[in-house]
């Protein structure tokens, strides 16, 4: 594979998955009214078809859920968990 097909396929990538982890760049109000702190980690359970939207999931309070636009979100450290 040259070098050109290789940059368009990794371009072509979804910059986020189902199950990645993420952290959070600002607060955020969850789906039941509790506020997510900035730097919070969870993990997201959907992305939009037009991979704007996603729904992450975080560990407390249990099962809190937030529907936030993807550019509040940065990947977390794959090194840490």
């Amino acid at each position: 594979m040259s070098v050109e097909t290789m940059y368009t396929l990794r371009r072509a990538e979804p910059a986020f998955r189902d199950l990645d982890r993420v952290v959070l760049r600002t607060a955020a109000v969850t789906d039941d009214g509790d506020t997510m702190p900035a730097g919070a980690e969870g993990t997201i359970v959907y992305v939009a078809p037009d991979m704007h939207a996603l729904i992450v999931e975080f560990a407390a309070p249990e099962g809190a859920l937030v529907t936030i636009p993807a550019s509040a979100v940065s990947p977390a450290d794959p090194r840490v968990g």
